[in-house]
């Protein structure tokens, strides 16, 4: 199967191609076969699906590096809570309310959700996952959606029973994670791909986290854990991590508060990747973002939703809050140092998009594969309709896909050659989908409002 895209504005995001104006982009199969202009002529574009993009941009999916995407049913629950009130009301009370078929559903619309707001990969981090059966919910979940997706198998974070152990204590599971790979998750080339969501320094005893490192990488995966959000467990266990060698580009540090600026530019360094996540860290409370901390020391910066059932699942709007809050932060450094705002902008439009582009898929690990319209590279694509009047006139079109885009303007598309989106309209049915979200999600929110009511009536008793 080959399709030809044609007439288009191309922000190919990759350093040697650039953007094309009028451009055309030949795809078979899976595959971007070539980038250029008056491709009809090429040998390779016979028999080829002629698309007329009428004008509009198109460029690679958009990368997700961050969300829990279990949550799409509590959309909207969570929205006034900090940080201290999400741990006490979703770990230690929605999350044990979850059944196998509720992580299904709301993994499944979540991800769907995402490729219609033209996210084509996602980084899944999945950790309300008591049992096995959670588990393969969520991989079904992702897997009938059609989305691209790293699924970070992490671990339920409950209060302990009298005579269990608490959650920072209990190592990752070896047998998960193997049998995983055995199983559901065995294709490396697949869409859905094996990551590890592990406690890490801040959330877990050192012995846990040396266990888990050496676990992730043991076979070969990204090892993605937070980093900041009150006191942490173990102090000082990064310091055994790093005599140990043990950073790299497979660990991917999630938010980064609290890390100070020795630790920072040697993580860095070290090519250590951190994800994001700026609306949801300025509203529960983390801090704020790291984004500029990563930027002073030469660091890989993506970004992430975190959490629907606080805000969006746009991640156009996560790249603006991004852009806009450190671009915020440098100015007001700027006029108390130097008495003046700064002569220029301090970061890019192009470098904004290249956080939930190229650099999304390097936190991944998945940068051979996505993130650039490359030749050789996965078919993954989005085409904006730019002719709508909140985005025109186009006079730079990287610009216009950071500043004014929205989900009215993703027109059609593209994981690994095959559309899930065309013509404003996703290719999956939705309605059925949608009640049965809704069914959940209302379910486990009147239930938690019922235990916190009984318990409130027996603590005033």
């Amino acid at each position: 199967m080959k399709t030809l895209f044609i007439n288009a504005s191309v922000v190919t995001m990759d350093p040697q191609l650039g953007e094309l104006s009028n451009g055309q982009i030949l795809i078979e199969d899976d595959r971007i076969v070539a980038v250029g202009h008056e491709l009809k002529t090429d040998p390779n574009a016979q028999g080829a699906e002629v698309i007329d993009c009428g004008g509009g941009i198109l460029i690679p999916g958009l990368v997700n590096a961050h969300m829990h995407t279990w949550q799409t049913g509590l959309r909207g629950v969570a929205a006034n809570w900090t940080l201290l009130e999400y741990f006490r009301h979703v770990h230690r009370g929605l999350a044990a309310l979850f059944t196998p078929n509720d992580i299904y559903i709301a993994t499944r619309m979540g991800a769907i959700n995402q490729l219609n707001c033209g996210t084509t990969t996602l980084g899944d981090w999945c950790h309300n996952n008591p049992t096995p059966e959670h588990t393969d919910a969520a991989i079904w979940g992702l897997k009938e959606s059609g989305i691209r997706a790293l699924f970070m198998h992490g671990s339920p974070k409950p209060d302990p029973k009298p005579g269990q152990p608490h959650f920072s204590e209990i190592p990752h599971p070896r047998h998960e994670i193997e049998r995983l790979l055995g199983g559901e998750l065995s294709d490396p080339d697949g869409l859905v791909t094996l990551g590890m969501a592990i406690l890490g320094p801040h959330y877990s005893t050192l012995d846990v986290t040396l266990q888990d490192f050496a676990l992730a990488k043991e076979f070969g995966l990204v090892a993605s854990m937070h980093q900041g959000g009150g006191e942490a467990v173990a102090p000082g266990a990064w310091d055994e991590v790093e005599a140990r060698g043990l950073l790299g580009p497979d660990i991917n540090i999630v938010h980064g508060q609290s890390l100070d600026e020795g630790q920072m530019s040697r993580f860095c360094a070290s090519g250590v990747t951190f994800s994001v996540a700026p609306e949801n860290e300025m509203t529960q409370g983390h801090g704020f973002p790291v984004t500029g901390l990563v930027r002073q020391h030469g660091g890989l910066v993506s970004l992430g939703v975190d959490l629907e059932s606080v805000l969006s699942g746009d991640m156009f709007s996560v790249a603006r809050a991004a852009l806009g809050m450190q671009r915020a932060l440098d100015n007001d450094a700027s006029r108390r140092e130097q008495g003046k705002i700064p002569d220029t902008s301090t970061i890019t439009t192009r470098e904004a998009l290249g956080w939930i582009t190229l650099d999304g898929a390097k936190a991944l690990g998945l940068d051979d594969r996505i993130g650039s319209l490359t030749p050789g590279k996965q078919a993954d694509l989005v085409l904006l309709d730019s002719n709508q009047l909140n985005m025109q006139p186009v006079n730079d079109p990287v610009s216009t896909v950071v500043m004014q885009t929205s989900l009215a303007n993703v027109d059609s598309v593209m994981v690994a050659g095959q559309f899930k989106k065309r013509g404003g309209r996703l290719l999956i049915e939705t309605e059925k989908g949608i009640a049965e979200l809704a069914k959940s999600g209302h379910r486990i929110h009147a239930e938690l409002l019922a235990r916190e009511t009984q318990s409130t009536q027996e603590a005033t008793s």
